[in-house]
């Protein structure tokens, strides 16, 4: 019987599309399989490249999952055997169009009892924006039975430098020829065909419950502790900060604060709070660090 599969995403740069379309490579090379693509747009587009001013206004309603208007678009099927959702995280959280979507009349009914296999593209940290996913997915009925998270492979630091070389420029080069190239590396993202191939052979069999074990197996996520830690952290943080912001009238000039407060954070205070949590907590939580870590690789919503 043929399989009928969406493979739904959103991007500015055009990473995530080149993502999709390696991942979906088994799929639509398979007879037995009709996979479908969809872009989605926003009505009012966000710029790429991003100006400082437009990329920190974005913040309150990514982490808040505020909608906004969608394009329209158009599927050709009402049912999907299989849904593969392609999402960018923005500010720990879901992308804007991408919230919008999950949140939409015309796509909700898509999702009920519907698989869904979920794959993002972003610099490091996707932890919170994978959970509000998931929640997303539940209330909605779908059925998540995946996750692969594509991931900048170089130092946190480095990683800084380069995406916001790359979204405040539009270039995807090396900065100063001595960084290295903003984003997934192009060798991940070739890579990604791995993963659809896994993906493809868990459909035809009809196997969703073997199918996470076996994406982790093949890194397709891998939890760094650091970066869990300090996601962890930051995620009701910037909870506490777009709820102010929300009710200041002076939203531009907390917005300038918002930037000031996050560099200042990344790059000054988790450093030190890492080094403290190294040196009196980690060593003796190591069941619960392992835990967490396999709670965060699996595709269960607590």
């Amino acid at each position: 019987m043929t399989k009928k599969v969406l493979a739904v995403y959103f991007t500015q740069s055009g990473q995530l599309e080149d993502i999709i379309d390696r991942f979906t490579a088994p799929l639509t090379g398979d007879n037995n399989v009709v996979t479908e693509k969809l872009r989605i747009y926003p009505e009012k587009d966000f710029p790429f490249p991003w100006t400082s001013p437009a990329f920190f206004d974005a913040m309150p309603e990514s982490v808040d999952g505020t909608p906004a208007p969608l394009k329209p678009f158009e599927h050709k099927e009402d049912r999907y055997d299989l849904i593969i959702l392609g999402y960018q995280p923005w500010f720990l959280s879901p992308s804007i169009p991408v919230s919008s979507l999950l949140q939409h009349p015309g796509f909700l009914p898509l999702l009920k009892d519907t698989p869904v296999v979920t794959i993002s593209g972003c610099r490091n940290m996707w932890i919170n924006a994978q959970e509000k996913i998931k929640k997303r997915l539940k209330d909605a009925g779908a059925r998540l039975v995946a996750n692969v998270a594509l991931v900048d492979q170089h130092n946190n630091y480095a990683s800084l430098v380069t995406i916001l070389y790359w979204m405040m420029t539009g270039k995807k080069d090396r900065k100063w020829g001595i960084f290295p190239k903003p984003g997934v590396s192009d060798e991940d993202i070739a890579g990604a065909a791995v993963f659809g191939e896994t993906v493809k052979r868990h459909l035809q069999e009809g196997d969703w419950e073997t199918l996470q074990p076996q994406l982790a197996a093949q890194k397709a996520v891998n939890i760094k502790y650091p970066l869990m830690f300090i996601e962890r952290k930051a995620g009701k943080i910037f909870k506490i900060w777009s709820g102010i912001i929300h009710k200041k009238k002076n939203r531009k000039a907390w917005l300038v604060a918002f930037k000031y407060y996050l560099l200042i954070a990344l790059c000054v205070a988790a450093p030190v709070i890492l080094l403290v949590d190294g040196i009196f907590f980690k060593p003796f939580l190591g069941k619960r660090i392992k835990k967490q870590k396999a709670y965060y690789a699996g595709v269960e919503l607590k």
